[in-house]
């Protein structure tokens, strides 16, 4: 049985989709306009995707007015198996048939330990091995923020090196590791300061305006640089904090040779490397961790998202030699969701039995061919890019003046174009980033290959509208 049949066979019957020819409209209904005058001017998401969502199942929502769209946002990435899937329904049944205790703060329980095992035996050995796991408030940006603490306990020391086009999430710490400028402007000085940021190895526009492994090369003569240079300016780092693959940035990969180089000169300079796989975990890009493709072991794993099987969970994995933190140094009070812990250990057995990494591969190869297909007729289709199910399309102005490296600007204009054209077609999908100028594709990793074709000839037929009314 191919993992694709597995995964279909073993998905409960889903919602049909309206054919992808309808143009759906959006007047502006009841429950957008008391969430328009009663939410706060903070909200995002309802901005650019004005719906009311009243039903969801696999891969589709359906909102109050019986319309149906393929779900390629999935929660940010945090639903990896899609809404309401049999085996995440099963186990929240399973808590509370069972009358277990759904909040315990940091006392253990079965369910507990039974999560811990799941995901150690998810790491690499050679982290497993050594591995100990702080429970946090359950959002990233609060595991970012137990990652900060760690760090600069164990080391004694307070810099930070983050990455341009970074992000980690949005209280004061870790906002402070954010690349994007627009969130930080308002607020002036951060309460977190000795942050330092790095260019990332953005291969398409290369911030040295080389690319290709010279790019790498002097990306990483860079930072060994500025790690090893007494005047440098720059004190010797707590910690170096990277995403595998930038997702609010613009969903751009880094090289693995790059992660590979930056693992070892921060090992020898006794700098903690912390990855942030609070997007890109859980068989998201192919692997079960983003930082395995590089071969890596990282100091510290930050995850959230996909771990609680769509229930709000977060944590930070960390080597032995870090744990010098006093009791009381991290706490949060919904550190014990138990219905998040069985759900999550039920996604992750589920990615395991059924090579959800493997799928996620095959889909993921698939789409990007289907969208280099589409690029041949679309020169505003400037790069595509990713890894697994974790892929990006940055769309691009081809009557602009070229940069350094001969590729055209960033469009602001046309991605928004974009995204509303596939809302109109029943596909939502997201922008991120420079400029908002990258249409992203999250879709749950279940997505099967009929799937990944509708929605590659929705984006197509999306593309033509907005294309011709620029």
């Amino acid at each position: 049985m191919s993992v694709a049949t597995s995964l279909i066979e073993d998905q409960p019957a889903r919602i049909v989709p309206t054919p992808a020819e309808t143009l759906y409209q959006f007047n502006e209904s009841p429950l957008l306009a008391r969430q328009n005058q009663q939410e706060s001017n903070a909200r995002s998401y309802p901005r650019r995707i004005p719906l009311a969502l009243k039903r969801a199942k696999g891969i589709y929502v359906e909102d109050v007015e019986g319309r149906h769209f393929i779900d390629c946002l999935a929660g940010a990435g945090t639903l990896a198996l899609g809404h309401n899937h049999a085996v995440v329904i099963e186990a929240i049944r399973q808590v509370l048939s069972d009358e277990l205790p759904l909040h315990t703060l940091d006392l253990t329980t079965p369910v507990k330990d039974q999560f811990v095992q799941d995901l150690f035996g998810l790491l690499p050995p050679a982290l497993a091995a050594e591995a100990k796991i702080q429970f946090c408030g359950p959002t990233g940006t609060d595991a970012v923020e137990a990652a900060l603490k760690l760090v600069r306990t164990a080391t004694g020391r307070s810099t930070v090196l983050s990455f341009q086009g970074g992000y980690h999430g949005m209280s004061q710490g870790a906002l402070s590791l954010m690349g994007s400028l627009g969130p930080k402007k308002p607020l002036g000085a951060l309460l977190s300061s000795g942050v330092q940021f790095m260019p990332y190895p953005y291969d398409y526009r290369c911030p040295f305006g080389l690319g290709g492994a010279q790019g790498v090369q002097v990306n990483l003569n860079y930072l060994e640089n500025l790690l090893n240079d007494p005047e440098a300016g720059v004190q010797l780092p707590a910690a170096v904090i990277v995403e595998v693959v930038q997702g609010e940035g613009g969903v751009i990969p880094a090289d693995l040779d790059w992660l590979r180089g930056v693992r070892r000169i921060t090992e020898k300079a006794g700098v903690a490397l912390i990855v942030d796989e609070i997007q890109s975990g859980f068989a998201r890009t192919g692997k079960m961790f983003a930082f395995e493709h590089a071969g890596i072991i990282p100091d510290v794993v930050v995850m959230s998202k996909a771990i609680g099987g769509s229930l709000p969970l977060a944590v930070v994995v960390y080597r032995d030699w870090l744990d010098t933190w006093l009791p009381g140094a991290h706490a949060g009070t919904f550190r014990g969701n138990q219905m998040a812990m069985a759900a999550g250990s039920a996604v992750m057995r589920y990615l395991v039995e059924h090579k959800v990494c493997e799928h996620a591969t095959a889909m993921g190869e698939r789409l990007s061919e289907h969208l280099r297909i589409l690029q041949r007729d679309f020169p505003h289709m400037g790069d595509i890019r990713g890894r697994g199910l974790m892929l990006g399309v940055e769309l691009v102005d081809p009557s602009g003046a070229p940069d350094a490296q001969g590729h055209a600007p960033i469009s602001a204009a046309l991605a928004p174009l974009v995204q509303r054209e596939c809302l109109k077609r029943g596909l939502i999908l997201e922008l991120g980033g420079r400029h908002g100028g990258v249409v992203r594709f999250l879709p749950p990793l279940v997505i099967t290959a009929a799937e990944i074709d509708q929605v590659a000839g929705i984006f197509g037929r999306a593309m033509t509208a907005a294309t011709a009314s620029l």
